[in-house]
């Protein structure tokens, strides 16, 4: 039982375990891993053993990709060993490197093969397995209604469902309608996931698919705290509007000290400069003031220096706003 309707989705390196730490404090109702390759993941590759990560959170859940139903079948039941209690499949992710593998979304041109990497991560775990998808591999065969009432056959307990085919990558707007027809091809809750950036959003991206949640992606770049913020307007009616930008700047901070400690030194402060870029973003509209904030951080080696230059951003903001 997810405590609301709104999750944050699984981005290859961005959702990490500092980024989806803060997310579910910040109030998103479910959290998941970056996608992890099942082979990966049982020959202890360490990189991908640390993206598998998330045994403070819970629901802990894990997704999982891959082509051999073997790997898929080893990779669930090591998983779900480590404490994880979701499996999510992954067969939306339409990066070329996974889908030149067979992996991915590109699993949507064979749904018998489909099919069978389900039925093995469903018989190697007891706790439950859900499917993140996408329409189809391109405008000729959506079949994305087909593999979702197949995977429910299967044992497959959610689904989620990102409202564009493979080919489209991101490009063109998602299309929350088509997801209505995954809706009506199942009885396990669907999840509508696209182009959710904006609240004002929200209800019609709701009604259009019919869908019993959403998942929220690239819309939570710089904000952790956006699937929260979902979830109070879901719940009540009325948005209670990002946080204070003195609130903002708390969060900044702890997600930079959040990603020092989990990759190192040397490691997080690279790792924290995609971050830092989008929060530069969402707080500053100048795009000269933009561009020169961002050389300031995202050059910086020095960890205190880029602490004490993201707190003067956030406390230069403030005091404009109090102008």
């Amino acid at each position: 039982m997810l405590r609301n309707a709104v999750l944050l989705a699984p981005m290859s390196g961005v959702t990490d375990l500092p980024f989806r730490r803060l997310a579910y404090r910040l109030g998103a109702g479910l959290v998941v891993t970056e996608m992890v390759a099942s082979e990966d993941l049982v020959k202890g590759r360490p990189d991908v053993l640390r993206r598998a990560e998330g045994h403070d959170l819970s629901p802990y859940v894990v997704q999982l990709s891959g082509r051999e139903a073997r790997w898929m079948a080893h990779g669930a039941q090591m998983a779900a060993d480590h404490g994880a209690d979701i499996i999510d499949i992954n067969m939306g992710c339409p990066a070329k490197q996974v889908t030149r593998g067979q992996s991915g979304s590109a699993l949507m041109r064979d749904l018998n093969h489909a099919v069978e990497l389900i039925e093995a991560a469903v018989g190697a775990v007891s706790v439950p397995v859900t499917l993140k998808m996408r329409m189809g591999w391109d405008h000729q065969s959506l079949n994305a209604p087909e593999l979702a009432g197949r995977a429910e056959g299967a044992g497959v307990q959610m689904i989620t469902v990102h409202g564009r085919t493979r080919c489209q990558f991101f490009k063109g707007q998602a299309d929350w309608d088509f997801i209505a027809s995954v809706k009506a091809a199942v009885s396990v809750p669907v999840i509508a996931n696209g182009d959710l950036n904006d609240l004002s959003d929200l209800p019609g991206m709701l009604r259009a698919s019919n869908a019993d949640g959403v998942m929220i992606g690239r819309g939570a770049y710089g904000k952790p705290w956006f699937p929260g913020q979902a979830a109070a307007f879901l719940a009540t009616g009325e948005d209670p509007g990002a946080p204070p930008l003195a609130r903002q700047r708390e969060i900044a901070l702890q997600h930079y000290e959040l990603t020092l400690a989990h990759y190192g030194l040397e490691h997080g402060v690279r790792t924290a400069r995609k971050h830092l870029g989008w929060y530069v973003a969402g707080t500053i509209d100048s795009p000269s003031e933009q561009r020169q904030w961002r050389r300031q951080l995202c050059q910086q080696s020095d960890p205190n220096r880029v602490r004490k230059d993201l707190a003067n951003m956030f406390d230069q903001q403030m005091e404009k706003a109090t102008r």
